[in-house]
């Protein structure tokens, strides 16, 4: 092959050869692209058509998105993602340029009220898109194969107001992760101050940590507790957070190899079901809430290195929190904010998709809609005191994640404005949107269609579609203050505790977390209403007929996810103290006499087990027995007594004797390594079939319990599982505007 030719026909203007500057025709090719690739992007999102050519053209991109859709591969879901974004900046290209009027009238008002709505819905639709387009799926990795070189770890479980009993699990599967005994270094940080707590310290040899005070909260707590320990590193457990023994083995390699990593995130499982699960019809059958964020979000974070820290199962480096002074205390989200601080001071940050602890979930929806409320005024917070937007030291893609994370706290005003639009023309006879309805059917499903779309091919079984929407509508009323006072006054707010733990012997309908829906639905309800008598009854022209259709439709859709709002206040009994976990693990049981009978147990909890087990007789209730369990090669034996025995089941209640069998039952029971790998077994989404399940849970709101009754307006008295009462209220914060949790 002949050598390349150097004549003056191949040199560039400015001299130099293309053998010097080889990329140089592929990066012009490349701007030539991004820039046709531009032009074509603006002709398609401002050329605006006809009502019926829109509709041919929404249709050509669904039909296309069908047909793309059948591949699987991130390219693809990149391509959807695309689609989606310039389907939805067509929609508001339009909104914006053809339908909205600026006049002094209420109807102009409305109608600039639901596009600045949907310019909110839009931007955090794109940055989702961007900050869960690619989840990074990081994979542990191994510790240093000397045993001697691994760190020091001080392990950190603080706690305020909780009870002993709940705690004291937490401690003892802390006290028993696979870690060098001479290297792991629990303590209890006690802002209560406790004397019992001091004692159970003292009891199992871990450190016990107080103070005078309680400035600043759980940040403080944290804060406290560096200024008396010194461990390379620092694991964080909220007190019911109950880690495997793994925990530290699986995270610690990323820390040890990786020395810039601030942060190992794990995510936060719940063992124990949310309200949403508990009351709902179909709850059992959705992905919790929590799993969005920690199954899909804090992934594709992990992307960007913008993992966020979230408080509790988590491994932080004790140097990097130094250089920013500890824990955050300036808001009341102290783990985001943290975080944001070191990712400013270039630390980084990991997360490992493996649930590697469980907690206690929030059991009544007063007490998550308090929760939810914090976590809202504290994202709201950092986007006033330190908005990730501005400043130095993040990189663009970590300014959009944090954007987008707070961003979505703002959420309640907009949300109200989406399920009252309708109404502005069915009650009040203001067309919002100036345009006819086939124009607005036109725009606006293909945006709605592919965003729903594109949304549940990513999120797949971590979050299905339009259970977004009934969670955003529970809290959207309450938030409503919250969100503006937080805004004007970022100060303002303080830390409050969720009480976790309790017994509910009747079940109630609490007015008091649903009231605000109630009177969504009485609105929704009568614009229907009125939307259907002048369908049928008054002589309308075809435009103001498909308008009174189209509103009704939309005020339908509307009530439905209000209406299964209201149905998580239909709050169920538990009569069980402590939450059974499905597992399914061979034991042998071992009576007086010396048979032994093989079984595997159904579900596990801290007081018992069921177990599926032939049995040759009949087994007295009462009778004492030693259950033996094989675990990574570790033998556990467990005292316990029958409940009872019929056919092929035995129950059984642990009769620990010592602080040894309560270890081993909390290793049975919470400290097996895969403990929680069915965490994300659900089915993938189908949102026809999701939809279909939001109508389901609404039957339950008319199916409510015997002796059921109204408790606004006073407390619920709940036995929490160490016998303690516990008095939790709902009531609105004056100075604040949050709901607020006593106990």
């Amino acid at each position: 092959m002949s050598e390349p030719s150097t004549s003056s026909e191949f040199l560039p203007s400015d001299g130099t050869s293309n053998e010097a500057n080889p990329d140089r025709p592929q990066k012009l090719i490349e701007w030539l692209l991004a820039g046709f690739g531009l032009i074509l992007t603006l002709i398609f999102v401002t050329v605006l058509l006809e009502p019926k050519g829109q509709a041919i053209l929404a249709v050509v991109c669904f039909g296309l998105f069908l047909l793309a859709n059948r591949r699987r591969g991130r390219g693809t879901t990149v391509f959807l993602a695309v689609l989606s974004v310039l389907t939805s900046f067509r929609y508001m290209f339009w909104r914006v340029t053809d339908t909205l009027t600026i006049e002094l009238s209420i109807e102009s008002f409305l109608g600039l009220l639901l596009i600045i709505a949907e310019c909110y819905a839009v931007t955090i639709l794109v940055l989702g898109y961007i900050q869960n387009i690619w989840p990074l799926n990081r994979k542990p990795v191994p510790l240093p194969a000397d045993v001697d070189a691994w760190p020091a770890v001080d392990v950190f479980v603080p706690t305020y107001n909780e009870s002993l009993s709940i705690v004291r699990t937490t401690v003892l599967a802390c006290t028993m992760m696979d870690w060098p005994s001479s290297r792991l270094r629990v303590y209890i940080l006690d802002d209560g101050n406790r004397d019992e707590f001091r004692r159970f310290a003292d009891q199992v040899g871990v450190g016990y940590i107080t103070r005078t005070d309680n400035k600043h909260a759980k940040a403080g707590n944290l804060n406290n507790a560096m200024r008396h320990t010194d461990a390379e590193y620092i694991a964080v457990f909220d007190c019911d957070h109950i880690p495997t023994r793994a925990f530290l083995q699986v995270t610690m390699g990323w820390m040890v190899r990786d020395k810039r990593l601030a942060l190992l995130q794990t995510p936060h499982h719940f063992y124990s079901p949310d309200p949403f699960q508990r009351n709902l019809t179909a709850g059992t059958r959705v992905p919790p809430e929590g799993n969005m964020f920690y199954g899909l979000v804090q992934d594709g974070n992990d992307f960007w290195n913008a993992s966020f820290f979230c408080g509790s199962c988590a491994v932080l480096r004790r140097s990097a929190l130094d250089e920013i002074g500890g824990f955050a205390v300036e808001t009341v989200t102290e783990d985001a904010h943290t975080m944001l601080k070191l990712h400013r001071k270039g630390w980084e940050s990991a997360y490992l998709k493996l649930p590697l602890a469980a907690g206690l979930a929030t059991e009544r929806l007063a007490l998550h809609i308090g929760q939810r409320a914090r976590w809202a005024r504290g994202m709201i917070q950092i986007l006033r005191v330190d908005n990730p937007v501005l400043g130095r030291g993040l990189t663009w893609a970590q300014r959009i994640c944090y954007l987008q994370a707070g961003g979505h706290f703002l959420f309640a005003i907009p949300r109200i404005i989406f399920l009252l639009s309708p109404l502005a023309f069915l009650l009040l006879g203001q067309n919002i949107v100036s345009a006819s309805p086939l124009a607005i059917t036109a725009y606006a499903l293909p945006h709605i269609a592919l965003s729903v779309a594109v949304n549940s091919r990513m999120q797949r079984n971590w979050r299905h579609s339009f259970w977004s929407e009934i969670y955003e509508t529970v809290l959207a009323m309450f938030l409503v203050r919250t969100t503006l006072v937080t805004l004007v006054n970022p100060r303002r707010g303080k830390f409050n505790v969720t009480a976790k733990g309790g017994l509910l012997e009747k079940g109630y309908f609490d007015l008091g977390a649903v009231y605000p829906n109630l009177v969504l639905a009485a609105l929704l309800i009568a614009g229907i209403a009125r939307g259907v008598v002048s369908l049928i009854v008054v002589d309308n022209d075809l435009v103001t007929f498909q308008a009174l259709l189209l509103n009704s439709i939309w005020a339908t859709f509307s009530l439905l996810i209000v209406m299964a709002a209201l149905a998580v206040g239909r709050e169920r009994r538990q009569t069980r103290a402590l939450a059974r976990v499905r597992a399914s693990i061979h034991a042998e049981l071992r009576l007086p006499d010396g048979e032994v009978l093989s079984g595997t147990t159904r579900d596990l909890s801290e007081t018992g087990a069921d177990l599926q087990c032939a049995l040759p007789r009949t087994v007295p209730n009462g009778c004492p027995l030693e259950v033996r369990f094989h675990l990574g090669g570790e033998e556990l034996v467990v005292p316990a007594q029958v409940l009872r025995s019929y056919q092929d089941v035995i129950k059984i209640m642990w009769a620990p004797r010592s602080i040894e069998d309560e270890m081993r039952i909390v290793q049975v029971v919470f400290g097996r390594a895969d403990a929680w790998a069915n965490w994300s077994n659900f089915k993938t989404d189908r949102p026809m079939v999701s939809l279909w399940r939001v109508l389901v849970s609404i039957r339950g709101l008319f199916r409510l319990p015997e002796g059921a009754k109204s408790t606004a307006g006073r407390g619920l008295s709940v036995k929490s599982g160490g016998g303690a009462t516990v008095q939790t209220f709902v009531a609105s914060e004056a100075s604040a505007g949050e709901m607020e949790m006593k106990s």
